[in-house]
């Protein structure tokens, strides 16, 4: 059976997701997407001179939505990144801008006829994804979010840094939203086997440092390049893989909870059916209500998006 992948959006991100999928040659047909018709051509013309110096082959299709129909993963990497230029380091600066793109796209994907799996980026990542759902009316299994995906990957290369370790060293979640209400559930996170907690009460680790080096990471990146590209598209390819590889992984991405009402991060089991399954952790009193905290403010934000 053939992998088919779609990015819409070919911006920094858009652009490194899809140089990604045909490096890794992770997909046989890659649909790319944009307005800008001269970029997104240029950028798969790109893409086929590299071809000849790669392992693997894959078809290129540009700007035809109609080749959405078959595709097995979409990912959503619109934006507008100049608009989280701003001195609050605030996401949700760009919904203006992305929830009208996105209902746009949305409705586009849904006159396709597209019946797989939705991926988004884009941000504010964990409203988007409930406005990518709503519009399309897939199932809210099949939209899902990188959410803190990537923020937990940033948790850990600051907590190996700290501890002078690989980064895959490091288990455990950030939490809620992707932007400045998540946080680190410490109570989730091990090195070595061994709870964090303990280790930073042996070896003196401020974790409240740690904590917001992880929520202000993209910040520092944004601030020093004024975008972000990298980590956040190797998320987004990660979780198309276990998609169409069916590899039923724990993932903390941004997925509807039914007991917030809303789109928000937390550990659930991905495969080639979406969100497969839905973990529960043992959290503490404390980090129940940070969740509580980011899910209502997810929520009030949606709520404002639809009304406009």
């Amino acid at each position: 059976m053939s992998r088919k992948i779609a990015v819409i959006g070919m911006g920094h991100v858009g652009s490194t997701v899809a140089h990604y999928i045909v490096a890794g040659g992770f997909a046989d047909d890659l649909v790319l997407i944009d307005p800008k018709t001269e970029k997104v051509t240029a950028d798969a013309i790109d893409f086929e001179d590299a071809m000849p110096n790669l392992p693997t082959h894959t078809n290129i299709i540009v700007n035809d939505y109609q080749a959405l129909k078959d595709t097995d993963v979409i990912i959503s990497a619109l934006g507008n990144i100049k608009l989280q230029d701003n001195p609050n380091n605030d996401r949700f600066a760009e919904l203006p801008f992305t929830s009208a793109q996105v209902k746009d796209v949305a409705g586009k994907i849904k006159a396709s006829g597209f019946n797989g799996i939705i991926v988004a980026i884009t941000n504010p990542v964990d409203v988007i994804t409930s406005i990518y759902q709503a519009v399309t009316g897939l199932p809210k299994n099949h939209v899902i979010g990188t959410g803190t995906l990537l923020d937990s990957a940033r948790m850990k290369r600051a907590v190996a840094k700290e501890l002078h370790l690989d980064s895959r060293s490091v288990t455990g979640y950030n939490l809620g939203e992707h932007g400045n209400s998540q946080f680190t559930a410490w109570s989730t996170v091990r090195v070595l086997g061994q709870p964090i907690t303990k280790i930073a009460a042996e070896r003196g680790l401020d974790l409240v440092a740690l904590d917001k080096a992880a929520r202000q990471g993209g910040f520092a990146i944004f601030h020093g390049k004024k975008y972000t590209s990298y980590g956040v598209a190797t998320a987004a390819v990660r979780l198309a893989n276990v998609v169409l590889n069916d590899a039923l992984t724990e993932l903390p991405v941004s997925n509807y909870r039914e007991e917030y009402g809303v789109y928000l991060s937390y550990p659930a089991v991905v495969g080639r059916d979406g969100i497969v399954e839905q973990v529960q952790l043992d959290l503490t009193e404390e980090e129940l209500k940070k969740l509580q905290i980011s899910a209502d403010y997810i929520k009030t934000k949606f709520a404002e998006s639809q009304a406009n």
